[in-house]
């Protein structure tokens, strides 16, 4: 059993109530590399936010369970040596499926972790929820459950269509789960092309305009839980500027369209205090990468590829930072 508290990690419980009471929103940025992990560490410490650095499944095993406990260890040093005295880094698992996977992370040193009912009957979705939190809060562990389907792919999470979360059931389950967090479905979704061109209109210039997040629901969801933590899945915004520069260097992005920064704004000064972005790292990584292999074809250096690549997540997540999620600062 590792703690993450030997790590010098934290749970969310405070920054979530900061945030919360604050109108802004935590960054939930998805790691898979040493480079991600890089950027993000350097974001926030030059900008002073709080962070949750998350990995799903899928990328705790490609990077290895081990390797990552140790990087994260590692990440809080760095941010130390940065000028950050006391980092607020979360290590959280994203969409975890199973009672024993959501175990696996919290004995090896994860200090919040995410268990994905969702697809399930809502009261399976109840028990299992409950059955994490239960183990979790044995050791200090915040625990985030969800409500709703989000459509699209993300690793192993996959699904056709979305289901918006039920504002009438969201008292019952947070009471009966005690979870800490509630991700809820108004119309976000998972991946780089979160939406088809027939749910969409088009602008005078022709770019595909995605249909508006359902505020409603979420103002209909803060008067049941006033003050109850929420959390926003698939929020990537799909920067048109690094679907161009793949596309222009053999990538081939069909209409990739994301969730317009202004909207995500608007969720951040609500309940919703942590916000996911995934598809934009990956998107700044492989443009950035795409370019040196295009424009510097003798170059075979890993450095000058991937030092580019995390330049570019880098002063993509300290933008989302500090003009759409308003935490920078929030940490000094």
């Amino acid at each position: 059993m590792v703690s993450y508290k030997d790590l010098g990690l934290v749970n969310t419980k405070e920054m979530f109530a900061k945030a919360v009471k604050g109108g802004y929103a935590i960054p939930a940025f998805n790691v898979n590399n040493m480079e991600q992990l890089q950027a993000i560490v350097q974001a926030a410490a030059e900008t002073k936010s709080p962070v949750i650095v998350q990995a799903s499944k899928g990328a705790r095993q490609y990077a290895n369970p081990i390797l990552l406990r140790y990087m994260l260890q590692g990440a809080v040093e760095y941010a130390k040596s940065l000028g950050w005295e006391k980092p607020q880094i979360v290590l959280h698992l994203d969409h975890g499926d199973t009672f024993d996977t959501c175990k696996d992370c919290i004995d090896s040193g994860f200090s919040s972790v995410m268990i994905d009912g969702s697809h399930l009957p809502y009261e399976e979705n109840i028990a299992l929820t409950k059955k994490v939190v239960e183990y979790a809060h044995l050791f200090g562990v915040t625990v985030e459950g969800e409500l709703g389907v989000l459509a699209g792919v993300e690793d192993e999470v996959v699904a056709e269509h979305h289901t918006y979360t039920r504002p009438e059931e969201v008292v019952d389950f947070a009471t009966r789960t005690g979870c800490d967090s509630l991700a809820i479905s108004i119309g976000t979704s998972h991946g780089a092309n979160k939406f088809t061109p027939e749910q969409c209109t088009r602008d005078e210039n022709g770019h595909l305009v995605p249909p508006p997040l359902r505020f409603d629901i979420l103002e209909a969801i803060e008067k049941e839980l006033p003050g109850f933590p929420i959390v926003l899945h698939g929020a990537s915004s799909v920067p048109q500027e690094e679907v161009a520069t793949i596309n222009k260097y053999g990538g081939a992005l069909k209409d990739a369209i994301g969730i317009p920064e202004e909207q995500l704004r608007r969720a951040a000064k609500s309940a919703v205090c942590k916000i996911n972005i995934d598809s934009d790292s990956r998107l700044a990584l492989t443009a950035a990468v795409r370019e040196v292999f295009a424009t510097k074809p003798a170059e075979f250096d890993p450095r000058k590829y991937l030092g580019p690549a995390r330049d570019n997540m880098k002063k993509l997540y300290k933008h989302k930072i500090e003009a759409v999620l308003g935490s920078a600062g929030k940490a000094e």
